[in-house]
Formats: C-alpha cells, sequence, structure tokens
C-alpha cells in the first residue's frame, strides 16, 4: 500500500471510529464516552472484561500486555512530542519543520506497525488467535478514538 492510499486508509478509520464504536456499545454517544473513559481511567481493566480471559490465559497474557504497552508508550510519547511541536509552531510552521514533524509521526507509525508484529507472535504463544484479534481490535478502536480526539482539535496547517 502506497503512502497516498496509507493515508486515506487513516483518515477512513479515523472517521470511522466513532460510528464503530456506537455499534459496538449500543449506539449512544454517551455510551461511547462511558466506554473512553473507563478505558483511559483503567486501560488494563477495560481490556480485561473486553477479552475474558481464563485464569491460565490470564496468568500468561497480562506479562506480555505490560511489555507491549511500555513499548508502545515510548512511541505514543515520540508521537505526543511531534503533536507538541506541531501545536508550538501554530502560525510560524515552516516548511521544513512540517516535513520533520511529518518524518517524526510517520517513523512512529512504521514503529507501531513492527511493534505490533513482533508481539502478535508473542500474544499468539499465549492465547487464542481469535481472542487476539479482539484484543488487536480492542487496541485498534481505543487508538483511533484517541486519535479522532486529538485531530479534531488540531487546526489545519495554513
Amino acid at each position: 500500500m502506497n503512502r497516498r492510499h496509507w493515508g486515506l486508509a487513516t483518515l477512513a478509520l479515523c472517521a470511522a471510529a466513532p460510528i464503530a464504536l456506537a455499534q459496538q456499545q449500543g449506539g449512544s454517544p454517551d455510551n461511547i464516552q462511558i466506554a473512553r473513559e473507563r478505558a483511559r481511567k483503567d486501560k488494563k481493566a477495560f481490556v480485561a472484561e473486553q477479552l475474558k480471559l481464563t485464569d491460565s490465559q490470564a496468568k500468561n497474557f497480562w506479562p506480555v500486555y505490560e511489555r507491549y504497552q511500555k513499548e508502545l508508550g515510548a512511541i505514543q510519547q515520540r508521537q505526543n512530542m511531534a503533536a507538541i511541536d506541531y501545536v508550538n509552531a501554530s502560525d510560524k510552521l515552516t516548511d521544513m519543520n512540517a516535513a520533520r514533524i511529518l518524518g517524526l509521526l510517520a517513523g512512529a507509525d512504521v514503529d507501531r506497525a513492527k511493534l505490533d508484529q513482533i508481539y502478535l507472535k508473542r500474544f499468539l504463544k499465549v492465547i487464542p488467535g481469535k481472542q487476539v484479534a479482539r484484543y488487536y481490535q480492542i487496541e485498534n478502536k481505543l487508538r483511533v478514538a484517541e486519535e479522532y480526539d486529538t485531530a479534531r482539535t488540531y487546526p489545519l496547517v495554513n
């Protein structure tokens, strides 16, 4: 998939996030907000509730989950720093700085995709494939919802 198609797919996912969450959470905007808030307060508890792991699965899953979240957090921190750079530049954003920030964000996206591939194998070793797919869906829905919320607050580049 070339960069243009990737960008269009990302935009489509961002636009579809509220719809997907609404369908899963019963359709009400209040339910969507409740799910987001619960996930923000205690993501691990939210994931546990959604996955419904057996005791033996949980014993193997949570250590892998914790390592994944730690590595994911480092990538998210880089994305946040790039976003802060953009907001701080505001009306003074130069072409060079815009390209630098876009490079940082694109690099973080690539690193996240690589991390997901690495951890896919690790998660498949500790829980069945359908549960791994459900976990990745949960992560992706939470990520897309967060990205949508963030994107709404950023003004378009002038």
